[in-house]
Order: C-alpha cells, then sequence, then structure tokens
C-alpha cells in the first residue's frame, strides 16, 4: 500500500534541504521521463540533465550541484540515489508479513518453523531445519535437513537451502537462488575422476541479499563465509570455500573460483572471473568483465581487458599485437 507525504515532511525526516513548496504532495517514485504530477524522480547521474528540463515530476531529489537547474521542486542532498532508496521504500512499503502453511506445504515432524513464520505451497522443510521468526518461505522452496534460517529472512521462491546451511538474519533470497550444493572438487585418476566429498557447509551473515539463479557452493571441508550486508546480483557462481567480506557487493554473472578471499567493501562489476586461491583486499573495485588472475594487496579500482570498438579498429589492434611479438624474435 502505497503512502503520500508532502516535501516538507520528507525533507524533516530525511535531513535534506528544499527548493520549492514544501505542501507539495508525492505517493510514487518515477524516472524522470516518465514522472508525472505526484511522482517524485531523482537525477544521480549528470548524463540525465536534459531529462531533468523536461519532466514533469513534482519534485526531484538532487545534488546541490544542480538543485538552482531543477525546474521543479528539489529536495537536496549530497547523495540523492541514496536518499531515493531510503524515500521510495517510505513510499512503496512492503506488505505486511503472512504466518501460517499452506496446506500444501510438507513439514517434517522434526524441523522447527516459528509461529510467526510462513511457509509457502509446495515448500519443503525437512528434519531438524529451523526457521525462524517472521521467515518467509515462498512457493517451491526446500529447506534441507538441518538448514538455519535466521529471523526476517526472505526465501522468495523456488529457494534450494542444503543441509547445514546457516542463512542469519534479514537476508533476502531470490528465485531460483541454490545454497549449499557441492563444490567442483575431482581429484585426477589416470584420466578419470573421483569425486571429492564436500563435507564443510555455507555460513552467510546478516542483511545478505542474494539474486535470482545465483549459486553458492558449500565448502570441501571449512565452510564457504559471506558475511553480513554482502549484495549479490543473480546468475553469480561462487565457488567452495570462497569467503565474501563484509558490505561487499558484486554484479551479475560473475564467477568466483574456489578458496578466493574477497575483502570487505569490494565492488565487482558484471562478468569478471576471479581465479582460485587469491586474496582481494578490502575496498578494491573490479570493473565490468576483467580477469582477476593474482592476488590485489591494496585497495583502488583495477581492469583488464579491452571496451568495446568498431571491428575494423579492432582486427588492426590485434594485428598490431601480433606484430609485436614477431618483433622481440
Amino acid at each position: 500500500m502505497q503512502g503520500e507525504y508532502n516535501l516538507g515532511d520528507l525533507a524533516v525526516r530525511f535531513g535534506l534541504g528544499l527548493r520549492g513548496e514544501p505542501s507539495l504532495r508525492v505517493s510514487r517514485v518515477a524516472t524522470l521521463s516518465t514522472a508525472d504530477s505526484g511522482s517524485l524522480s531523482f537525477l544521480a547521474n549528470p548524463r540525465y540533465r536534459k531529462q531533468m528540463q523536461s519532466t514533469r515530476a513534482t519534485a526531484v531529489l538532487v545534488g546541490p550541484d544542480y538543485a538552482a537547474d531543477c525546474p521543479v521542486a528539489a529536495l537536496i542532498d549530497p547523495n540523492p540515489y541514496l536518499a531515493y532508496a531510503r524515500i521510495a521504500e517510505l513510499l512503496h512499503p512492503q506488505p505486511p508479513p503472512e504466518t501460517g502453511i499452506h496446506p500444501s506445504a510438507v513439514i517434517s515432524a522434526g524441523a522447527r518453523v516459528a509461529a510467526t513464520a510462513y511457509v509457502g505451497a509446495l515448500a519443503v522443510v525437512e528434519d531438524d531445519a529451523d526457521i525462524g521468526e517472521g521467515v518467509f518461505v515462498g512457493p517451491g522452496c526446500i529447506v534441507h535437513r538441518g538448514a538455519r534460517v535466521g529471523s526476517g529472512s526472505r526465501l522468495i521462491s523456488r529457494v534450494t537451502v542444503y543441509p547445514d546451511v546457516r542463512i542469519g538474519r534479514r537476508c533476502i533470497l531470490h528465485a531460483g537462488a541454490v545454497v549449499g550444493a557441492d563444490g567442483f572438487g575431482f581429484a585426477s585418476d589416470a584420466g578419470t575422476w573421483v569425486k571429492v566429498p564436500q563435507v564443510g557447509g555455507v555460513r552467510i551473515g546478516d542483511d545478505v541479499e542474494i539474486g535470482a539463479n545465483t549459486t553458492i557452493d558449500r565448502g570441501a571441508i571449512d565452510d564457504t563465509v559471506i558475511e553480513d550486508g554482502v549484495k549479490l546480483d543473480n546468475q553469480i557462481q561462487v565457488g567452495h570455500n570462497v569467503t565474501i567480506g563484509a558490505h561487499s557487493a558484486i554484479a551479475g554473472c560473475v564467477g568466483i573460483s574456489g578458496s578466493a578471499t574477497l575483502g570487505k567493501r569490494c565492488m565487482i562489476g558484471g562478468a569478471v572471473g576471479i581465479a582460485g586461491h587469491l586474496t582481494i583486499a578490502d575496498d578494491v573495485v573490479v570493473t565490468g568483465g576483467s580477469l582477476v588472475l593474482n592476488s590485489i594487496k591494496q585497495a583502488g579500482s583495477y581492469s583488464s581487458g579491452m571496451p568495446t570498438v568498431e571491428s575494423r579498429k579492432w582486427r588492426r589492434m590485434v594485428a598490431h599485437l601480433r606484430r609485436l611479438d614477431t618483433k622481440e624474435r
């Protein structure tokens, strides 16, 4: 259910500057190009300044440098996108949590499900699993034997939580996420492969979000660890015994090989590949499409690979690179 607030109240509640009439009211968020009366939008990237000039929003969240250029009322904050996130949550609140067990759910007699939790249609909760207070287990989810889901966490739908996985409080696991499948562990035996038992688990901290169809493998011996506040996008592969430090954010289609350790507050761009058994320091940014083959020991921004160029230019660049090898000989 949407709320409606006047700009003066929002400015006071969130500590924002205000340029315009405090009594103007907003009830929803919208982009600069699609906003209409009653909408709140934001400008976080300067490349959208032209859209702001023609917006029909009631108000726009902007940084101090662009407030004077805003043709409508402006709520002003040095980090307008952060302010937008907080106000959007206020204007578009989550529905109240459900409780109870759907008639088609299968709950083992040995499972523990809090009275304030909800277990949806066709979900399965196995023996010795523990579903905490206010947990939402959506339709088609499977919580295997001995798994733990902390209070206030949400398994949206078709989430699979393998045995002995620990999920903290207030986590969100989106559709199709799989936590605790076996890692890719095989020993070579004269041209054939022998499976190495994966006897570790997965430990996930509080306030972690895991995107749709992302997979996190269980540890081979010790646990795979996702620390507090980590945000994982869709279709990420986290190998066995990986550690991801607190409050790191990782974009879609990243692959992290086994036993890699990522520091705290790292930001990893989309489609990055990270080799196994290396360490990345705290506060590292890796730009999209990069390949990390060695440890990164200092904070900073790191890139590899070449940006897209016109095909004929790319072929000339490759030809130059090949000639460099010839000249060295």
